[in-house]
């Protein structure tokens, strides 16, 4: 590879992709993982996923059920202060990201609705 530099701080896919050397090392990801990591009760269990495509970088953030509700907050607001500094954190590096809560496994899902079949309906109608 003559005349051309290899980023060692670059993982395996960005060297594949030839992310290497456009100044990606993943400060966003590390940024995010210490951010959580400080604020949840089982930090072992936070993981940061990073993806990378045209539309920018994707983060994936997977923390236990028990955190969910710290990594949100009331109305969402912890969520959408950790995307303000995630955006704070591209823009220095040239970089959109954004950044996906998953829900984890055995988490509260939508409530169950009432199925009309179950119901019965008033005598004489």
């Amino acid at each position: 590879m003559k005349g051309r530099l290899r980023s060692k701080s670059a993982c395996p896919k960005c060297r594949k992709s030839g992310m290497a050397n456009k100044n990606n090392n993943h400060k966003d990801q590390e940024f995010l993982e210490f951010l959580v990591k400080s604020i949840v009760d089982n930090p072992n269990d936070v993981t940061v996923d990073r993806k990378v495509d045209e539309m920018g970088v994707l983060l994936s953030l997977k923390v236990s059920p028990q955190d969910m509700g710290v990594v949100v907050g009331r109305q969402g607001s912890t969520a959408k202060a950790i995307r303000s500094l995630l955006r704070i954190v591209g823009i220095k590096n040239n970089a959109r990201v954004n950044l996906k809560i998953e829900e984890p496994e055995g988490g509260r899902g939508p409530a169950p609705r009432e199925s009309r079949e179950g119901r019965e309906s008033p005598e004489g109608l």
